[in-house]
């Protein structure tokens, strides 16, 4: 079990450093109740590979739709390449998510539920190519918001009041 543990571990790690993280979307841990998680393929046109390749993105305003069968993320900025032409794509236009049917299907079962959609997390390049982080989330409430903030700040305080007896141990 320990053996198995450390393997996930090391393939995580290895993940992580082939990873190149572009974009996030910080405040949506903040705004949602983040229920499940999905990584998938983005389909991209040439410029806008180039643009990302710069590290220009923006996540804010984006959201995913479920579409005749298809995931499609609308209204995520990705900005004009400087040295493009003519070819150069449209900032905010929809973009083809590759997801396996079951995600597919599960996704479009459960965001049809009262208060449940799905937003994007995060834009990032692993091993040269595009992904991004989707999660199947709910809105929350105001006083959600600020449960959340004082359960964070509780336990910041807690672990500066343990790190501080610790030092205090050692000296």
């Amino acid at each position: 079990m320990a053996k198995q543990n450390a393997k996930t571990k090391a393939k995580q790690q290895a993940a992580e450093a082939g990873r190149k993280l572009i974009a996030q979307h910080k405040k949506a841990r903040h705004d949602y109740l983040i229920i499940d998680t999905y990584e998938c393929g983005l389909v991209l046109s040439g410029t806008e590979v180039k643009s990302l390749r710069q590290g220009r993105a923006s996540l804010v305003d984006g959201f995913v739709q479920i579409d005749g069968g298809e995931a499609w993320l609308h209204n995520v900025h990705i900005p004009e390449y400087a040295q493009g032409t003519w070819t150069n794509h449209a900032a905010r236009r929809k973009r083809k998510l590759l997801l396996h049917r079951e995600e597919i299907d599960k996704l479009a079962s459960k965001s049809q539920e009262t208060g449940h959609t799905i937003v994007p997390l995060q834009l990032y390049f692993l091993k040269g190519r595009a992904k991004v982080e989707i999660a199947l989330a709910k809105g929350k409430k105001e006083y959600d918001k600020r449960q959340t903030l004082r359960e964070k700040q509780d336990r910041r305080e807690a672990d500066r009041a343990i790190s501080a007896v610790r030092r205090r141990q050692r000296a």
